[in-house]
């Protein structure tokens, strides 16, 4: 079993040490998906509710919400993001979630690519909310990250 990086040998929680590692070019996609009716659908592809177009709103917040994710995460390292990138897209049954974040830098962007995801998933609920409140947010998770000492992953 591998030893956990914010955890010391005290068992004490710690912000890692990266001052030593080299910056690459590192990059994540995460995903999520919210379930809702057929109607809460079409009003959400419609951009005709209430409270304006629900895809452009949660893509913003998702944008908004990478670049936050060091005051969220307590143990995440503060980061310059090169690119992030947040689509909502319809699918059967609801919107799945999108989320694309890099930087160059000496840690990954798991963590702000997840944290963008989760966030748009929870503003196409506060955006919908009115219309259903039984929607579910599903399936948020890590799809792929790239560069750094651990190298390439991608989900099964």
């Amino acid at each position: 079993m591998s030893k956990l990086t914010h955890i010391d040998d005290q068992g004490r929680a710690r912000m890692v040490d990266v001052s030593d590692k080299a910056a690459t070019v590192r990059e994540a996609v995460a995903t999520g998906f919210v379930r809702m009716s057929p109607e809460t659908l079409t009003l959400a592809i419609s951009g005709s509710g209430r409270k304006g177009d629900v895809r452009a709103v949660a893509e913003l917040a998702g944008v908004m919400a990478a670049k936050k994710t060091s005051d969220l995460i307590p143990l995440c390292h503060p980061l310059a993001l090169s690119k992030v990138e947040v689509a909502v897209e319809p699918a059967a049954d609801g919107l799945a979630v999108t989320a694309r974040v890099k930087t160059t830098g000496p840690t990954g962007v798991e963590m702000e690519a997840l944290t963008a995801a989760s966030v748009a998933c929870l503003t196409i609920y506060d955006m919908l909310k009115a219309a259903e409140k039984g929607m579910v947010i599903e399936t948020v998770r890590l799809l792929e990250k790239t560069g750094g000492k651990s190298g390439d992953w991608k989900a099964a």
